[in-house]
């Protein structure tokens, strides 16, 4: 895990460009940095020794010196490839996962994409054809962003690379903060940077003289709603599903250094950790976030099932005054702009890992897009059978199940529930049916949009936007299918991955890694009949079958409760941190040109009074305090950065 930099074309003094964009991102590799540079060609990189720690240095090259790479992530099939190329005639001269992607290319070209299983971005300067190569991997666990400058192009692993590059400038993408108001992130290739670009996930990207070309490697696909499925078996599904999930924690396990796992205390981090404390020797070490209130606070399961799979459990406290603290960091980090403040504790909580000694961990993330585990899932299958008799009066009293944690709707009428969640509102057809309420809700934080703005973004769409990136199979797919697929292709790359991944956890240094997007277990889950996942309102069902022995029965048999964070109740009160009156005055609202600077003030105002409990105002408050920090941050706009830090 690591960070990298680079250039393909003609550069002036280019070790000292690679010095600085490889200084701009030493947060991700504190270990040790390099350099290589060629003809119109440079790779600059920082890194976390985690594979090979005595001769994994980057950049790499291969024994011609014609092939290097700067790689920023994990191969976790290295050691199976390794043998396999080894058999062919590869000599192999250091025992790093970096040095297979060298022999691998060398052998199969692009192709060798096809056979990697790991989280991944790289750079890879092919002297023989002269050409600079791309990728990253296929769920879109590690970023990699570039630019151009006439006829030179620039890349690097976070945008901070990017900005030391002469020329470069940070200024606000209005089509991207109309993105993130609307589906909460970019929809890559855009970033919130104009003219700084992001590869997409399962992408690869070849820059030659005079041309750059894209194109997808691996796609997630979905069989057809009518297709007979091969699975009817339940329970030689739930021993497959087993059998794989065992494996990709397995490989997920080899490093150098110890490997420790998040506990969140919900279904996902359990399983992980469970497989995980098995494999691990000396055993396992388990981290987890605390929250003062009770609204947010899972400890009394993470302490529970630390206490069963008997691991070295640490905990780090995250009140409203510590989300406050950070948040600026925060929003250095993302790089972006958010709607929530739930990136915040994971930053701290990786700093706890990093301050434990450890460097890698596993996570939970990515069960709930590849099983249906989200609310969404069971929000849209409740608003379809609504749809279907939209008179009724019983069947929006469905959603009063479908979120315990938030008692207030247990109070209200079926009248105001159908009309909250949109029941029987929308067309069956549509292919963001399931997403919809979100999407509308989340893009009424765009009334604080100041008029400029406005006129900027007038006749655009971001919703229609990614209407328009589906793929053709989309509306044949069954609408659960169609639901995961949304959340698996846009947020979790978009904002999962990224603002609550990648970015938290290479702030302090930290690899995080998913089993549960391990592309062969992506690749069977997909395939499932609909009602394996979802069954009836039971969410990840297949999943809970294929691992109950792992778990406590209050564990295993819990409902979701999504990972949330208190909001705009971080920000205001006593206690209030002064760079938020400044961020969010309006002279410096004004400055900005983004919002309206009565609008804001007034929800300032309101927030202040009564600390707000809807969705819109929470979202917009949170929206517009990280646009200010991130122009303040990354802009120069007015601001005294000695408050923003």
């Amino acid at each position: 895990m690591c960070g990298f930099g680079g250039y393909f074309g003609a550069v002036r003094d280019g070790r000292a460009l690679l010095e600085r964009m490889t200084a701009a991102i030493a947060h991700r590799g504190p270990d040790e940095q390099g350099l290589f540079t060629a003809q119109d060609a440079g790779l600059g990189h920082a890194r976390l020794s985690i594979v090979g720690l005595g001769d994994g240095q980057q950049p790499m090259s291969d024994a011609t010196g014609e092939l290097t790479i700067a790689f920023n992530g994990e191969i976790f099939n290295y050691v199976e490839l390794r043998e396999q190329l080894r058999a062919k005639g590869h000599r192999f001269r250091t025992s790093s996962d970096t040095e297979v992607i060298l022999h691998l290319y060398d052998e199969m070209g692009e192709d060798c994409l096809s056979v990697l299983n790991g989280d991944f971005a790289f750079a890879l300067w092919d002297g023989r054809r002269r050409r600079m190569v791309l990728a990253r991997d296929r769920m879109g666990v590690r970023p990699l962003f570039y630019t151009r400058q006439g006829d030179r192009f620039y890349f690097g692993s976070e945008v901070k690379a990017l900005l030391r590059v002469p020329g470069v400038s940070a200024e606000i993408d209005p089509l991207a903060l109309d993105q993130i108001f609307t589906l909460w992130a970019p929809i890559a290739p855009r970033t919130a940077f104009r003219d700084i670009f992001e590869l997409e996930p399962a992408h690869l990207m070849i820059v030659e003289e005079g041309s750059v070309s894209t194109r997808p490697y691996w796609s997630l696909d979905y069989p057809d709603r009518d297709e007979p499925s091969r699975h009817n078996d339940e329970r030689a599904v739930a021993e497959e599903l087993r059998a794989l999930l065992t494996e990709a924690t397995r490989i997920r396990m080899r490093a150098d250094v110890p490997v420790g796992a998040y506990l969140s205390g919900g279904l996902d981090s359990s399983i992980t950790s469970a497989l995980a404390a098995g494999m691990a020797p000396g055993g396992l070490r388990t981290f987890s976030v605390t929250f003062d209130s009770a609204e947010h606070d899972e400890s009394v399961f993470q302490l529970e099932m630390a206490r069963a799979l008997g691991t070295q459990h640490s905990s780090v406290a995250c009140g409203e005054g510590d989300i406050a603290a950070v948040f600026p960091e925060v929003i250095r980090f993302t790089e972006r702009p958010i709607l929530r403040t739930a990136p915040a504790p994971l930053f701290k909580l990786s700093g706890l890992v990093r301050e434990a000694g450890l460097k890698v961990v596993l996570t939970g993330e990515g069960a709930d897009e590849v099983f249906a585990g989200y609310d969404i899932f069971k929000e849209a299958r409740v608003r379809r059978f609504c749809g279907r008799q939209p008179n009724s009066r019983i069947r929006p009293h469905l959603f009063r199940k479908l979120y315990p944690y938030l008692p207030g709707l247990r109070q209200q009428s079926a009248e105001y529930l159908a009309s909250f969640f949109g029941a029987g509102s929308g067309a069956l057809d549509d292919p963001l049916f399931s997403h919809r309420p979100r999407l509308d809700g989340t893009a009424a934080t765009k009334l604080f949009f100041s008029g400029d703005l406005r006129a900027t973004l007038s006749g655009y769409d971001a919703a229609e936007e990614l209407a328009s990136r589906l793929p053709e199979a989309f509306a044949r797919w069954h609408p659960l299918h169609q639901a995961q697929y949304l959340e698996a292709r846009f947020l979790l790359p978009g904002y999962i991955l990224s603002s609550q991944g990648d970015r938290m956890a290479m702030a302090h240094g930290i690899e995080g890694r998913f089993p549960f997007l391990d592309h062969r277990l992506v690749e069977f889950a997909a395939g499932l009949p609909p009602e394996m996942k979802l069954k009836g309102l039971v969410e990840k069902h297949i999943l809970r079958e294929a691992t109950k022995d792992l778990l406590p029965p209050s564990i295993s048999r819990r409902s979701k409760q999504p990972y949330r964070a208190p909001d705009s109740h971080s920000f205001v009160g006593a206690g209030a941190a002064d760079y938020v009156q400044s961020a969010m005055g309006e002279a410096q609202v004004a400055a900005g040109g983004l919002f309206n600077p009565k609008a804001v003030a007034k929800l300032h105002e309101k927030c202040s009074a009564r600390p707000a409990s809807g969705f819109r105002d929470n979202a917009a408050f949170v929206g517009i305090l990280s646009t200010q920090l991130w122009l303040q941050t990354f802009t120069g706009a007015r601001s005294s950065r000695s408050e923003a830090a």
